[in-house]
């Protein structure tokens, strides 16, 4: 069904469009994550940031089944540019947000075009290359993933502390004009695609389902008491629907997310493992660069140069993990991956105001290295055991699972951490006449001039209770990556296969 125009240049401008889509999308998270500090000293509202990213992500995970399935029976490049072309569209009006509701609405419109993305991108790949070559490009499109986090802070830092933040946003349009253009000139495909009909209620109980559940976390022990009537009816909403999703999904003729293929080991385990790491690695991207600039007092250029280890390792590791994959077991490289990701967890959950640069470089960098392999790993055992008319389906659930879990870890670790920074400072400050203004928003110390206003006691009692916060945050993702662990050990001793091995199997 999938084929570029005769010649290797061409396959190499697809690729380059691809790759394009793709390190746009990636360096998306990233870029707005360093710049949230000043996001947040300009437009206010501190306790509603995780919603940016968040409202972003909601939107990502709800496109992308749907993508999955409509490109498997319309094509995938008119849909890949669609994605592109509306993803322009949000980034744009992100840019020229006055407010935070402003925003995060903008950003949910910028998410509906990022679903198609990086699903739809990595099953062309898996459509125009041999099995043997496979590996080599899921690695090289991993590393490009994370590789653009370290472009994503680097350039959030410059943008943000040169022009404004604004500018975040509006660095997508040149890239993405570009990548369409590649795209739309040198993709081809044929006019005949299988014909199937679309799951509109699965896809409906879904968007409902996870909604209702992202808003009952986000407003919950903020805007209402969990027991109130407002979040128990979110609660039941979820529950209701969530319940009817399955029961739909179980009898469709062609549903969102087709649960038979949870039957075959490697690809249960591979979801499993995508929504726990995207759980848990997105809660780097956006505390770090916080601590950095709420803790340590630096700009944003620094916490941009902060996150640069953690994506260099991620390179490395969905490197190695791309180019090994047809000699060693995907079990054998995620236990690399786990406890690699695992230590460097654990040594960012033990860190202070005091901690060394060097030392959180370092731990950065460990934590990166272990997740990279994911990158590469995950979407190609997601796809090694199935038949190719299931991967445009299989790759859209992993990249599905996997934004789950970011939106769920930004959602509810993002809660946490915004309840436990207001019960430290409100520990801290208790007793004193004439509480400061930071208990209640502590924007002020993401200012360098606000900050330096600050009575030093007072500063150093804001600064405690949010490093406190945040390595509260990465103590309980230990939880999550212990589960990987044991889910790895399930994954049998599958590799990628060959051509030729495949050939000799037959």
């Amino acid at each position: 069904m999938n084929h570029v125009d005769k010649g290797k240049a061409s396959t190499r401008f697809v690729v380059i469009g691809l790759l394009l889509g793709i390190f746009m999308a990636a360096m998306d998270n990233t870029i707005v994550a360093t710049a949230m500090g000043s996001i947040v000293a300009d437009l206010g509202s501190f306790d509603k940031f995780a919603w940016v990213t968040a409202s972003y992500m909601v939107a990502v995970m709800a496109g992308m089944p749907i993508y999955g399935k409509l490109s498997d029976m319309y094509g995938r490049k008119r849909f890949f540019l669609f994605g592109l072309i509306f993803f322009l569209i949000g980034s744009a009006l992100c840019g020229i947000a006055q407010t935070m509701d402003q925003l995060i609405i903008y950003r949910a419109i910028q998410g509906l075009g990022g679903g198609a993305l990086l699903p739809i991108a990595f099953t062309i790949i898996f459509d125009i290359f041999p099995p043997e070559k496979r590996g080599k490009m899921s690695g090289m499109f991993g590393a490009v993933f994370g590789l653009s986090s370290v472009l994503g802070p680097l350039l959030g830092a410059i943008i943000t502390d040169s022009i404004g933040w604004h500018w975040v946003f509006y660095i997508n349009v040149p890239i993405g004009i570009v990548s369409v253009f590649l795209i739309a000139r040198y993709y081809q495909e044929s006019l005949e695609h299988r014909k199937q009909k679309i799951d509109w209620s699965g896809a409906i109980t879904l968007v409902v389902a996870v909604v209702s559940l992202m808003f009952a976390l986000e407003l919950g022990g903020k805007s209402y008491a969990w027991d109130s009537v407002q979040i128990l009816t979110l609660f039941a909403v979820f529950l209701v629907f969530g319940t009817i999703f399955f029961i739909v999904e179980r009898k469709a003729e062609e549903p969102i997310i087709s649960f038979w293929m949870f039957k075959n080991r490697l690809f249960a385990t591979s979801q499993i493992l995508a929504f726990l790491y995207g759980g848990t690695f997105i809660i780097l991207a956006v505390l770090i660069p916080i601590f950095v600039q709420a803790v340590y007092g630096e700009s944003a250029t620094s916490a941009g140069f902060i996150l640069t280890p953690m994506m260099i390792g991620s390179v490395i590791g969905s490197m190695i993990g791309g180019t090994m994959q047809t000699k060693v077991p995907f079990r054998r490289l995620m236990t690399i991956s786990v406890i690699s990701f695992f230590a460097g967890m654990l040594l960012l959950a033990n860190m202070s105001p005091d901690t060394a640069r060097l030392w959180l470089t370092l731990f950065m960098m460990i934590s990166g290295f272990g997740v990279g392999f994911s990158f590469s790993l995950l979407p190609s055992a997601s796809m090694n055991d199935l038949e190719p008319r299931y991967r445009g389906s299989a790759n859209s659930t992993n990249s599905f699972m996997r934004s789950l879990g970011m939106t769920l870890g930004v959602t509810i670790f993002g809660t946490i951490q915004t309840n436990v920074l207001t019960n430290r400072l409100a520990d801290a400050f208790s007793g004193m006449k004439g509480a400061p203004s930071q208990i209640s928003d502590p924007q002020a110390i993401f200012q360098e001039g606000a900050r330096s206003q600050i009575p030093t006691d007072i500063l150093n009692k804001v600064i405690d209770a949010m490093s406190q916060s945040i390595t509260y945050v990465f103590l309980l993702a230990l939880f999550p990556i212990a589960l990987a662990a044991i889910t790895v050990v399930f994954m049998g001793n599958a590799r990628v296969r060959t051509s030729n091995e495949m050939k000799e199997n037959e």
